[in-house]
C-alpha cells in the first residue's frame, strides 16, 4: 500500500471516468444559456461584477462610437504606473514601501508619511517565537506557495483577535501579512533546500532599514549580498505586480472570501491557491523553461526563420509541453501591448547587459518581434497579441539566481498588497455576499430504490 494518500487506485480510476461522465456539459447550452465562460466575453471582457476605485485598467478606447484596442495603461489610485514608477526612480528610491502606502490608502505619501509607514512595516517584520522551527521547518516541500497557505492559516492561532473583521484590526494584520510575507517565503525555500535537497540552511533575519527587495535578497543569499541595480530590478517586479484590478483571478477570490465575512487569515490564503495556478501565478517558470527548450532546440538563435518554425511547433503542440501555447504572450485585458511589461523591458536590458545576459535578452526580443505574427498564422484571435509582465520577469528572476520555487511567491510577495487593499474595500462599501447564479441543465429523474437500480 502507498503512503501517499492521494494515491489513484484502479478504483479511484473507475470512479473519475463516472464523475466526467456525468457531469459533462454540452458545449452549445453555454451558448444557449448566454453564459460566459471565465465571466469573459469572446473578446476577452469581462462580466462587470463590482466597482474599485483602487486600480484601473485601459486596453480600448471608443472612437466614434466603437470600441477600439489601445496602448494598454495601467493606473493606481488613478495615477498612471509609468509616472510613479519614473517619479520614484528619477529619485533613485525604492518604490513598494511608496506604492504599497498608495494602494492601501488612497493618496501618495508625504516623505515623514513614508519614513512612518517603512518604521511601521519594520515593526511588524517579525514572527511568533519558534514559529520557523515549528511551523516553516516542519513538512518542508518544492511547493511554496502551499507552505505559504500554511503558514498564514497557522499564524491566526496567534493573533487573539482572528475573527474581528473591524477596518483597524484588518489593516493591522493586513500591515503584518505584507511585512513577513518575504520571510516566509524564502525561510520555506531554505528548509525545502536543506530538508530535501541535502544544502545548507541559511536563517537570515531582516534588517529593519531596508527595503522589501533589499531584504529579500538579503535572507535569500547565503553572505547577505547584493548589488544596487540588482535589488532595484527586483522592487520594480515587486511594484508591476503590486495590483492589477479587482477582476484578476486571485483578486476576484479575495472579494468572493471577503464578502463571506470570514477572517482575514482566511481570505489571503483562498488567494494563495487562487495565484498558484499556471494560468494566473505561475506563468513566468513556463516562459523561462519555453526558453531553455527553445535554445535546446534551435542550433541558431538569431535565426528568425528557425525560431518562427519552433514557435510554430508550440502552437500546434508539436514542442515543449505540447499544450499549444506559447507562454508569455498574451493577456486576458491587453491587446496592443501590456504597460507593465513595456516598464519592466527597459530594467530587464540594463540588468542583462550588467550580467552578461545580452545574447539571451536578444533572444527575448526576437520571440516578442516573432509571437504575435505566428500565432496570427495559426489562430483564430479576437485581438492584438503582446508580450505580458510574465515574458520578461522569470528572466529577471534566473538572472538575479532566484531560484525557481520562489518565482510565484515573489509574485505573492507583491499582490498581498492588492489583495489587502480589494479586502479592505470590499468589507468598507458592499457587506453582501457575493452569490451569482448557475442554471442546471440536469433532467428531472426519479429516486429508484436500492434493490431496484
Amino acid at each position: 500500500m502507498s503512503n501517499n494518500p492521494s494515491n489513484i487506485t484502479p478504483e479511484v480510476e473507475t470512479l473519475a471516468s463516472l464523475c466526467k461522465k456525468n457531469t459533462v456539459i454540452d458545449p452549445e447550452l453555454y451558448d444557449k444559456f448566454n453564459v460566459k465562460k471565465g465571466l469573459r466575453d469572446v473578446n476577452g471582457k469581462g462580466v462587470l461584477a463590482g466597482l474599485t476605485n483602487i486600480s484601473d485598467i485601459q486596453s480600448h478606447k471608443m472612437i466614434n462610437g466603437k470600441s477600439e484596442p489601445c496602448e494598454g495603461v495601467l493606473y493606481y489610485r488613478g495615477i498612471n504606473i509609468k509616472d510613479i514608477v519614473n517619479g520614484y526612480i528619477e529619485n533613485d528610491r525604492f518604490g513598494f514601501e511608496e506604492v504599497a502606502y498608495l494602494l492601501l490608502f488612497g493618496e501618495l505619501p508625504t516623505r515623514k508619511q513614508l519614513n512612518g509607514f517603512k518604521e511601521l512595516l519594520a515593526s511588524k517584520r517579525t514572527l511568533p517565537t519558534n514559529f520557523v522551527r515549528d511551523v516553516v521547518m516542519k513538512a518542508p516541500s518544492k511547493d511554496i506557495m502551499n507552505v505559504l497557505s500554511r503558514s498564514i492559516l497557522t499564524l491566526a492561532s496567534y493573533d487573539k483577535k482572528a475573527e474581528d473583521i473591524s477596518l483597524p484590526n484588518v489593516l493591522s494584520q493586513s500591515l503584518m501579512l505584507i511585512s513577513v510575507f518575504p520571510m516566509l517565503a524564502v525561510y520555506a525555500f531554505h528548509s525545502y533546500n536543506h530538508y530535501e535537497k541535502n544544502k545548507s540552511m541559511y536563517i537570515h533575519y531582516p534588517n529593519a532599514k531596508l527595503s522589501t527587495a533589499e531584504n529579500l535578497l538579503r535572507m535569500l543569499r547565503p553572505n547577505k549580498q547584493y548589488t544596487d541595480i540588482e535589488a532595484k530590478v527586483l522592487d520594480l517586479a515587486l511594484v508591476l505586480h503590486m495590483e492589477h484590478g479587482g477582476g484578476n483571478n486571485s483578486t476576484f477570490t479575495t472579494h468572493v472570501v471577503t464578502s463571506s465575512g470570514t477572517d482575514t487569515y482566511s481570505a489571503i490564503a483562498a488567494a494563495l491557491g487562487s495565484l498558484k495556478g499556471p494560468k494566473h501565478g505561475g506563468a513566468n517558470i513556463k516562459v523561462t523553461k519555453m526558453f531553455a527548450d527553445l535554445k535546446k532546440n534551435v542550433t541558431d538563435i538569431a535565426d528568425k526563420k528557425a525560431v518562427t518554425d519552433y514557435l510554430i511547433k508550440l502552437l500546434r503542440k508539436e514542442a515543449f509541453d505540447h499544450k499549444g501555447l506559447i507562454y508569455g504572450m498574451g493577456h486576458a485585458v491587453y491587446s496592443i501591448s501590456d504597460p507593465r511589461a513595456d516598464i519592466f523591458k527597459k530594467f530587464v536590458d540594463r540588468l542583462a547587459h550588467d550580467k552578461g545576459y545580452n545574447k539571451d535578452f536578444e533572444l527575448y526580443e526576437l520571440v516578442e518581434e516573432l509571437a504575435p505574427k505566428a500565432i496570427a498564422q495559426e489562430r483564430k484571435i479576437y485581438k492584438g497579441v503582446s508580450a505580458n509582465v510574465d515574458f520578461y520577469s522569470g528572466f529577471v528572476y534566473s538572472m538575479l539566481g532566484l531560484p525557481e520555487e520562489l518565482y510565484t511567491p515573489i509574485f505573492a510577495i507583491a499582490r498581498i498588497v492588492g489583495w489587502s487593499a480589494h479586502r479592505m474595500e470590499e468589507l468598507i462599501n458592499v457587506n453582501k455576499i457575493i452569490r451569482p447564479a448557475y442554471d442546471s441543465v440536469a433532467p428531472s429523474r426519479k429516486y429508484i430504490a436500492l434493490e431496484e437500480r
